[in-house]
């Protein structure tokens, strides 16, 4: 078992597959003198399917360090800028019934909590817009710099939308191009294994067998390796978040300049909720539901009416029916193997939590890559530790948004606020937060997927009470907040007069280009 480990094999490629690939080859690249070899397996005969998806601002630093400038990025994927997300029809299914959850951070976040004084004498302006400009940018379609902004940095914070399938292709480019990421076309058909029930090779119908040291699985859905070969059981947590299907299609702009909207739209339907992505060239459209509460035909013509909306009947479009078996493996590194993406697990689109799952795996595995096989056994259980816990807090987050529905006009809302589904970790925090507004010290790490700002967002867009009188607050803090507040008003104000629109700027990097960083 002590052999360096000099060779790592990743299976599947996708967005899973190369982001991978590109944020440990360009980690490697930068910290080894020698850095082991990086070859990527992937089928010809699996589809790439261009859906529009949602990342987290995370992505800007993953791409820059893997040399990536975000002009190409933009160009090549059909990119749109992401700041936030608004959940429409969520708490009363009432038609004004509207939340943010923005990307920024409340103002002055790391030196006070504004949510106890927004709670005392501001709450007749919702919550995100009193603490930070980027509803306004939202509703207004505004980006979130300007052409003159340098690459990967900001005026306001943002993410991205992006076609999946042409970010796929892009990186898979720009790994075995720039990075040195060996790329083989072909099919696995077996897995052969050392005595000590490590993974060799793969065994391939036109490649003969590929070794390696480390064996990273990427293969979806079918877990090939961790799931299949290893055995490792799936836990669904099904019975705490319901959605299972979902129905996805594309649907044109009206013309080549149509406005884009520079936030995700999630909009609540009877028994689960509908997804709008503005891209660059068109939009991602999807209804996500519950078939326990609701039939397919059913949840085709909630997509229909939606689509409708904007001019386009569904029937002349091509909608794809996709399954989602929300839950994710019990552990996540087996022996020399571990799995990252869509083998790992998968929840559902709300909150857009599975691309960064695949950048925080694939940078633990780049930052704590085992030199050798014989403390392997050690990273494994360390990165099981941290992604087990990472995947229960992110379950708990997505189950807020269920939980805190007013709606009764269907059996799938009340039967989310069933005491029953609700995580009991979950169940506590909501009882501490009935008298104190969520704070980062109110979770287990300092470092969280989901920070608190991110459940103050949601808690008090949706309506929950906290009782802030108990204690009383401080007259200087009183102060101190009355002051963020106003200056959040007066950045409003300039940064809505300031920024184009978000198609104006995607023109302009089409024409002249992001300052290089």
């Amino acid at each position: 078992m002590n052999k360096p480990v000099t060779s790592i094999v990743i299976l599947g490629g996708g967005t899973a597959g190369w982001l991978c690939a590109g944020v440990i080859a360009a980690r490697v690249q930068k910290d080894y003198q020698t850095p082991p070899s990086i070859t990527l397996i992937e089928s010809p005969n699996v589809p790439i399917v261009g859906v529009g998806e949602g990342t987290w601002p995370t992505m800007r630093g993953t791409l820059r360090k893997m040399g990536i400038r975000e002009t190409d990025f933009i160009r090549e994927c059909h990119v749109s800028f992401k700041q936030g997300a608004q959940f429409n029809q969520w708490t009363t299914g009432a038609a004004d019934d509207s939340y943010f959850h923005p990307l920024m951070l409340p103002r002055s976040f790391n030196d006070i909590n504004l949510a106890p004084h927004w709670l005392a004498g501001h709450a007749d302006t919702p919550f995100s817009a009193a603490v930070c400009p980027q509803d306004a940018l939202c509703l207004e379609g505004l980006a979130p710099k300007q052409i003159t902004t340098a690459e990967y940095a900001g005026i306001a914070n943002y993410a991205y939308h992006l076609d999946a399938g042409a970010f796929s292709e892009f990186l898979k480019k720009h790994c075995t191009s720039q990075l040195g990421v060996r790329h083989i076309s072909a099919n696995v058909t077996g897995v052969n294994s050392t005595p000590e029930g490590d993974i060799a090779s793969l065994s391939s119908d036109s490649a003969g067998d590929i070794a390696g040291d480390l064996f990273i699985d990427c293969s979806g859905f079918k877990s090939l390796l961790l799931g299949e070969h290893y055995q490792v059981p799936f836990k669904s947590c099904k019975g705490t978040l319901f959605i299972d299907r979902a129905l996805a299609v594309h649907l044109p702009y009206p013309s080549t300049n149509s406005p884009i909207t520079s936030h995700t739209l999630s909009t609540a339907q009877e028994a689960g909720w509908i997804w709008d992505i503005g891209l660059s060239s068109r939009r991602g459209v999807g209804h996500v539901f519950s078939s326990a509460h609701t039939s397919t035909d059913q949840a085709y013509q909630r997509l229909a009416e939606y689509a409708k909306q904007s001019g386009h009947t569904l029937d002349e479009l091509t909608v794809r029916e996709i399954p989602i078996e929300p839950g994710h493996r019990t552990k996540f590194w087996q022996n020399n193997c571990v799995a990252v993406g869509l083998s790992a697990g998968f929840l559902e689109p709300l909150e857009a939590s599975a691309l960064v799952l695949v950048e925080i795996s694939a940078d633990m595995i780049a930052s704590q890559l085992p030199g050798d096989r014989a403390v392997m056994d050690i990273v494994a259980r360390r990165f099981n530790k941290t992604f087990s816990y990472r995947w229960e807090r992110i379950i708990e987050f997505l189950k807020l948004h269920y939980l805190l529905s007013k709606r009764d006009d269907s059996d799938f809302w009340i039967d989310n606020r069933r005491p029953d589904t609700i995580p009991t970790s979950l169940q506590e925090l909501l009882e501490l937060w009935r008298y104190q507004a969520p704070w980062d010290s109110d979770f287990d790490h300092a470092t969280e997927v989901f920070p608190a700002a991110s459940y103050q967002y949601i808690l008090y867009g949706m309506g929950f009470a906290t009782d802030v009188t108990t204690r009383g607050l401080s007259t200087a803090l009183q102060k101190r907040a009355e002051a963020e507040f106003m200056h959040n008003t007066q950045a409003t104000k300039q940064l809505t007069t300031a920024l184009p629109s978000n198609r104006e700027l995607l023109n302009k990097i089409y024409q002249y280009g992001l300052a290089p960083v």
